[in-house]
């Protein structure tokens, strides 16, 4: 039996609790929105709830673990001439269908607006339509001096780690002067900063060479985000955040020597962490070498890498020198928006699906031996949640958390396909692949969402959330 409107008591009974620190048989008692108590099974304090008249339900056979972080999503985001084709209503509602209960998206601030009229702009288009609970990061695209001052009020609202883009000059790129003014702002209040680390100049000019050799296909798009020159925008953007003494978070870090950067200067006892994301875990720069144009299914950026950089990315993710595990879901349609750049693979909208697939595409990597349950949960629950201020009342199942709880099935086999997801795409990045885990029963704040293959949640169900600073510093 399932709760479908959030009961007074629930009890989540029978199953194997999986956080981050602990694996043991509980159960989880909800009062309201919040987790009011954990006990062991069959102790006289669980057995005592369920004689107390709480709605129940079963988790027998199941483990029962946090809902999904997932602090690296776009939804509706402007790129290329078109948007995100997932809206923040029908984007948080597949997030919930995967056992991710919290997001957190990006407020992009444009040359000449303010970060205000962004925040707002956003606050917009997720108020009363979220399926689950969102928050905000800052994208600083023009830090001219009122936006830098404007930083601090964002801090106070709980929007406390902002984003710059070392790619994409014209449209988000900053140069360091920047970049180093607004890692002094954010040195100075507390917030992260958060970067896309990639030479942006010269991978302009790689274009521009390709495209005049007649190299216009999706192909071409690996080949001129060279990993080089991912690693060597990651090493100038540590120093830079050094220098500011500044926090400083790298997103969808995909090469290896990228990763050697980070380790470095995590060795060096900086105060530097970075993501990175399933597609670079599970596909490579051979899909973007897909016949008919459908290597541009997969143009994303940072780009796929060829595959010998997987076996890296997961041992960094062992090792710790690789913190979170995000989606950077930016969806754009096959049909329509990436066909924009037929002959001229530059016009490619960036960005790929996979905020409903994350969390069962790491637990297959449970099953395949290449991370532990606990580190499962630690990578797409805690430490997303203790990187962006949001643990513990998200990230973790214990008294006083928000009871955003998966009963998840670990051994529900299923094939990904367009056919069955529910992103607003017409395609999956991961068509035909067969996994096993899936969430059965989902809970935000203690009302169920989904539950046993239907969706019982609701939009406007899900809120803004203020975040505190990074919970991660040393």
């Amino acid at each position: 039996m399932a709760a479908t409107t959030g009961a007074a008591r629930t009890l989540v009974r029978g199953g194997l609790l999986v956080t981050a620190a602990e694996e043991t048989p509980a159960d989880v008692l909800i009062e309201g929105e919040r987790v009011a108590a954990v006990a062991a099974r069959g102790s006289e304090a669980a057995e005592a709830w369920a004689r107390g008249g709480a709605e129940v339900i079963d988790a027998e056979g199941h483990y029962v673990v946090p809902g999904g972080v997932d602090a690296h999503t776009h939804m509706e985001m402007p790129f290329g001439g078109t948007y995100a084709s997932d809206t923040f209503e029908t984007g948080t509602r597949a997030a919930a269908w995967g056992g991710t209960t919290t997001i957190v998206d990006f407020a992009v601030q444009r040359a000449g607006e303010s970060l205000r009229a962004s925040v707002d702009a956003w606050h917009a288009k997720a108020d009363g339509v979220c399926a689950v609970d969102y928050g905000f990061h800052a994208i600083v695209g023009d830090a001219v001096p009122d936006a830098l001052k404007e930083l601090d009020a964002l801090v106070d609202e709980g929007i406390t780690s902002f984003k710059m883009f070392m790619a994409y000059p014209g449209v988000f790129y900053s140069d360091d002067g920047r970049i180093l003014r607004t890692m002094q702002r954010a040195a100075a209040n507390g917030g992260l900063m958060m970067m896309h680390a990639e030479n942006g100049l010269a991978i302009d000019v790689l274009v521009e060479q390709a495209l005049a050799e007649g190299r216009t296909g999706p192909e071409a798009h690996g080949r001129v985000r060279r990993e080089l020159l991912e690693s060597e925008a990651v090493h100038r953007a540590v120093r830079l955040a050094q220098v500011a003494g500044a926090p400083l978070y790298i997103v969808h870090v995909s090469a290896g020597q990228a990763v050697e950067e980070i380790a470095r200067a995590r060795d060096e006892g900086l105060n530097v962490f970075a993501e990175t994301c399933p597609q670079y875990l599970y596909l490579s720069v051979d899909d973007l070498a897909r016949p008919d144009f459908e290597g541009a299914k997969y143009v994303c950026s940072t780009p796929l890498r060829p595959r010998e950089h997987q076996e890296l990315l997961w041992r960094a993710l062992r090792t710790g020198d690789l913190s979170v595990v995000s989606t950077d879901h930016c969806p754009f349609c096959f049909k329509g928006q990436k066909e924009l750049g037929l002959g001229d693979f530059s016009k490619i909208p960036n960005g790929m699906p996979g905020v409903e697939h994350r969390m069962d595409l790491l637990h297959q990597a449970v099953l395949d031996g290449r991370i532990s349950r606990r580190r499962w949960i630690e990578l797409a629950c805690a430490a997303p949640a203790r990187m962006f201020g949001l643990y513990p009342r998200k990230g973790t199942i214990a008294p006083g958390a928000d009871a955003d709880i998966v009963v998840y099935d670990p051994g529900a086999g299923h094939v990904l396909s367009a056919a069955t997801h529910h992103m607003n795409v017409d395609y999956s990045a991961y068509e035909g692949l067969h996994v096993t885990g899936k969430a059965r029963t989902v809970l935000s704040r203690g009302r169920v969402v989904v539950d046993r293959g239907a969706y019982t949640g609701a939009a406007g169900h899900g809120g803004f959330v203020r975040r505190g600073l990074c919970g991660e510093l040393i």
